[in-house]
């Protein structure tokens, strides 16, 4: 038996070698698949272009679906929960009083929390979030270099051969059998084998920002605690809910309340971007950003225009925390989506937000990262078919990304009822093993 099983391609279906396998990108994506992969026993090296050997808490709390669950159940041996629960969905007039509610359970978490539970059970990162597992037997070897920007992959001798240069310019290759880009939406390693495919502005922005529970009054953490709470109206979405505090608290009284304000910035292009969206993205040094905004950066003046927006606008236990947080940061809603997943005959794979960028509100940014390091290695294992992989991947891929899309334009250039945004949430909150996949996004997979 070869090492690369029963097919022409160079995907590594069945394999009975340990690889060595490169991955590009060191965010959740990366880890996810760096695990999965580091699990089956093969050596696994994480490129990062980040110059600092950790990524920075990006503020954000995340949805935790049933795929990112599942992942955590299946890989993780930090032995802490993951999330906070959340017991209800419930929709608020203008007043702030209910109009909706339904009994839907669901689990958020925070990005930082997730970040530092993969890095321990990748490469033993030790933090004050959860203890270091002890190494296994038969886990493969782990590697995470910061500080590497890939500039080139190209095929040699039957295998892979990444360039990239380091933070102090230095320029290198290593040599991989297998490479798997997940280096987000803003792929480097997408824009090298598909430059073609566009990552465009979509029209708005996401505000996004937390406060501690033990700082907002009793009527606000009423309507946020335990609880999933949306209000609509023409060109704004606000929702929030609780995620884990600092260093990763579950303790009431310790947790933060999460929102993300969605608000229309009409503009051509992030390039060339209008006044009000150039004003927003201008942090406070005067540096302006193309699509986020870090934690702590925004320009005071152009902040206390949203401040005053939010009072004006929002129900008002969506007005104080947007009022409250201390560190505000921007995300500018995009789309991109890749025509393909493999590359360089199989040998080259896309996963996660590389392979198509989700709007936030499918809630399903971490769950496909999840869902596709998962599969990935269940294919490299022989456990799924190469043609299952690829059907499932680029289904899932395309079929959410085009919700997205639709929930996005409905629910911020649209004058919809309620009942409608009611409907595109739950329609995005079903399981993805209840999905059927639309005939179009597999007619061209074989």
């Amino acid at each position: 038996m070869s090492a690369i099983a029963s097919h022409t391609s160079g995907v590594p279906n069945g394999v009975d070698k340990k690889l060595d396998i490169v991955v590009v990108g060191g965010s959740l994506g990366g880890l996810c698949t760096g695990l999965a992969l580091k699990s089956l026993g093969h050596a696994v090296t994480i490129l990062e272009r980040n110059p600092t050997a950790l990524l920075h808490n990006q503020g954000a709390g995340i949805v935790a679906g049933g795929d990112t669950l599942t992942f955590f159940k299946r890989y993780d041996r930090c032995g802490r929960q993951l999330a906070v629960s959340s017991q209800r969905r419930q929709y608020l007039d203008k007043e702030g009083k209910i109009v909706h509610r339904e009994d839907m359970v669901q689990n958020m978490t925070s990005w930082d929390l997730v970040y530092y539970m993969l890095r321990a059970n990748f490469d033993g990162v030790k933090s004050p979030y959860c203890n270091v597992p002890e190494l296994r037997e038969g886990d493969g070897v782990a590697k995470h270099l910061h500080g590497h920007r890939v500039t080139g992959i190209t095929e040699k001798n039957g295998r892979v051969e990444v360039a990239y240069t380091t933070n102090e310019g230095k320029e290198g290759t290593i040599t991989a059998d297998f490479v798997v880009g997940a280096d987000g939406p803003s792929s480097t390693l997408r824009s090298i084998l598909q430059p073609n495919v566009e990552r465009k502005y979509a029209g708005y922005v996401a505000l996004r920002g937390t406060v501690p529970e033990d700082q907002v009054s009793p009527p606000t953490l009423e309507a946020f605690s335990e609880r999933f709470t949306f209000f609509h109206t023409r060109g704004i979405q606000i929702l929030a809910y609780l995620i884990p505090g600092e260093n990763g608290t579950l303790e009431p009284g310790k947790r933060l309340v999460n929102f993300v304000y969605y608000t229309n910035f009409p503009s051509k292009s992030l390039d060339d971007p209008s006044l009000e969206l150039a004003e927003l993205m201008t942090d406070m040094d005067g540096e302006r950003h193309r699509i986020t905004m870090p934690p702590g950066k925004t320009d005071p003046k152009a902040w206390e225009k949203q401040r005053q927006i939010a009072k004006e606008c929002l129900p008002p236990q969506f007005a104080e925390i947007v009022c409250g947080t201390k560190k505000p940061f921007v995300q500018a809603i995009t789309d991109v989506i890749s025509t393909q997943n493999e590359f360089l005959d199989g040998k080259v794979v896309l996963i996660g937000d590389a392979l198509a960028g989700f709007r936030p509100h499918t809630v399903a940014s971490t769950s496909q990262a999840a869902f596709d390091a998962m599969i990935l290695a269940d294919m490299i294992a022989g456990k799924v078919s190469r043609k299952e992989w690829k059907r499932e991947t680029m289904a899932y891929a395309r079929t959410i990304q085009k919700r997205g899309v639709d929930m996005g334009n409905r629910s911020q250039f649209g004058d919809l009822p309620l009942k409608e945004h009611i409907h595109d949430r739950n329609l995005a909150s079903r399981p993805r093993e209840e999905e059927i996949w639309p005939e179009w996004s597999i007619a061209d997979i074989d």
